[in-house]
């Protein structure tokens, strides 16, 4: 039997499957860039393990944000070996789930749009080529950060049309004390931002909002996508809340862009599923 693993910095989801998935969990989610070895561990002691099924596990593939560098996927598979010792252990990066969930084994660029912002180039088997996203001080062109952010800006410098302003202000009642600070003095600042788009989802047939949404899209393709060679000859793909609830305004950029948009998925799991089945 196979444990997939798709986690990223609040949640994991823990899929456990041979010929066709057994079970499916939900627990805390882990990141070894900003979070202790211990977090991990009482993850899989406290939330796991009581809930799976784990004699005849003998592959685990783990897929986890921040698991980009080789000191990262040591952390991670050194705590999974403690509660797995007879289990082959692969750890990989979000991005690489992505991949494999979009594409499977054909060759395309794979996207994430979700909170943070990321793409790449992959043959089939792996990925070649990576545009750095940088993050939302200097990137995460098309993410739910980026866009909270352009829509916080037009906000605040009463840039958009009163019927907007007035359903914000209804809705949140946030002074521009109240937003700077969430923004510079709090922990979370790109989660923060992204949490807006709940908001604009309601509201994009606005055009002030719709602009906004359109033109974060029309940035990441610009910033990430037209840097793969063949852009415009391989099928785009994504996966993410943002690029699933906003596909219609992602498709919309894409044509205007001579993109051609392949899979559209909210969340990578059902494709790593049919990958590794």
């Amino acid at each position: 039997m196979k444990l997939i693993a798709d986690s990223g910095s609040t949640s994991t989801t823990w899929v456990l499957l041979d010929k066709e998935v057994i079970e499916k969990h939900d627990t805390g989610g882990f990141n070894p860039y900003y979070m202790a070895t211990e977090k991990l561990d009482k993850i899989l002691a406290g939330e796991l393990l009581p809930e799976l099924s784990a004699a005849g596990i003998k592959q685990i593939f783990y897929y986890g944000s921040g698991c980009s560098t080789e000191k990262n996927c040591a952390i991670v598979s050194a705590a999974l070996s403690r509660y797995f010792p007879e289990a082959k252990i692969e750890i990989q990066h979000d991005l690489l789930a992505a991949a494999r969930a979009l594409l499977g084994r054909n060759e395309g660029i794979a996207c994430i749009l979700g909170t943070g912002s990321n793409s790449c180039a992959y043959d089939g088997e792996q990925i070649t080529a990576n545009v750095p996203s940088l993050g939302y001080m200097f990137g995460d062109e098309g993410s739910g950060a980026y866009i909270g952010r352009k829509f916080l800006e037009a906000y605040l410098k009463k840039k958009l049309a009163g019927e907007v302003i007035q359903a914000f202000d209804n809705e949140f009642g946030l002074s521009l004390e109240d937003i700077l600070r969430s923004v510079y003095n709090e922990g979370n600042p790109s989660g923060y931002m992204a949490s807006f788009t709940h908001f604009l989802s309601k509201h994009e047939h606005h055009d002030d909002v719709r602009e906004i949404i359109h033109e974060s899209f029309t940035a990441f393709f610009n910033e990430s996508v037209s840097k793969y060679p063949r852009y415009k000859q391989m099928p785009v793909s994504f996966v993410g809340s943002v690029a699933y609830y906003f596909r219609h305004i992602l498709n919309e950029a894409a044509w205007k862009s001579g993109i051609t948009i392949g899979k559209i998925e909210q969340a990578p799991m059902d494709g790593l599923v049919r990958y590794h089945i």
